[in-house]
């Protein structure tokens, strides 16, 4: 006789009507409960703290989401996917591709490049697999369906195909963003999508807006904090490649060097396994420099930008 697995309805303290509750907020796994947090356990079924632990406890001693050794790290990074930029000195410099289980940040001004590298990553994700999808969060009116159709036409790949496996939103706010972003897991399994690359251009442009002057900052920072950590749950739980663009302003301290910044601070920064400084280079190019990463060398490389896609210098 085989054993019956394990569901939410059989977590300690959890009844019909809070397994509802859990559900309607997106916790409807193991796994979702297993990679939360007692606070958002609590806001979202109105259970106590330390029913929450346990619920937490009981899901990560089911998944056995303790030690495992390296070697099983390995085995489970297999199934990483690089997906192309469509320039071999890009994918070289990021040893392969964009990753999958991973947050890739591009930061730079106006114009380096940031949305027309997330819009040939909608094409090349589903272009490298046809049943691939695309979840595109769209907060600053920069996507552009015409774009998609020029850059699916020079990949050689149906331009109907793309637009139909993308899923664009709008978000009009930084909540309406924080929605859309915990909106992603509800997509993924009623539609049953094989979502390979998540998209949010531009991460703080809301938050820049909304939060100004140094006293709105904590709170600032903590809403980022929360909408970075949802990230890179989907991007663990669903193997997801997130790409995320995000402004820049300058330091007035730094007097030496370049004085370009980051928006988001150490939040950010930290959240993100990949960085990219996009800046505008000679000639009308462009140039990525590596400036984090976990496993690979700090470097650049140079590319244009054309109507078909990227191009090597």
């Amino acid at each position: 006789m085989t054993e019956k697995e394990m569901t939410v309805l059989d977590l300690p303290g959890v009844g019909a009507a809070t397994a509802e509750k859990l559900a309607e907020s997106g916790y409807d796994t193991l796994m979702a409960i297993a990679v939360s947090t007692p606070g958002e356990l609590v806001e979202s079924a109105g259970i106590t703290e330390t029913v929450a632990r346990k619920m937490i406890n009981a899901a990560r001693n089911e998944l056995k989401m303790g030690f495992e050794s390296g070697e099983q790290v390995l085995k489970r990074r297999e199934r990483v996917i690089k997906v192309s930029t469509g320039s071999e000195n890009f994918n070289k410099l990021l040893g392969g591709g964009f990753e999958t289980g991973a947050i890739i940040e591009c930061f730079g001004e106006y114009g380096s490049g940031k949305t027309q590298i997330g819009h040939i990553l909608s094409v090349s994700a589903i272009k490298a697999n046809p049943d691939a999808s695309v979840i595109y969060i769209d907060t600053e009116n920069t996507f552009r369906p015409e774009r998609i159709i020029e850059l699916a036409n020079g990949a050689k790949v149906d331009p109907q195909k793309v637009l139909k496996q993308l899923k664009v939103a709008r978000a009009y706010n930084s909540d309406h963003q924080l929605l859309l972003a915990d909106k992603v897991e509800e997509l993924i399994k009623e539609n049953k999508l094989n979502v390979t690359v998540l998209i949010i251009d531009s991460l703080t442009a809301h938050f820049r807006a909304e939060f100004v002057g140094r006293g709105t900052l904590a709170e600032r920072q903590q809403k980022i904090n929360k909408h970075m950590h949802t990230l890179l749950r989907l991007a663990d739980t669903h193997n997801l490649c997130v790409y995320v663009t995000n402004q820049v302003m300058h330091d007035p301290a730094q007097f030496f060097g370049d004085p370009t910044k980051a928006v988001g601070g150490n939040i950010v920064a930290h959240a993100s396994t990949f960085r990219i400084y996009l800046r505008k280079g000679k000639k009308g190019s462009r140039v990525a420099k590596l400036v984090d990463s976990p496993n690979l060398p700090d470097g650049e490389c140079n590319f244009f930008v054309e109507t078909e896609g990227l191009r090597d210098v």
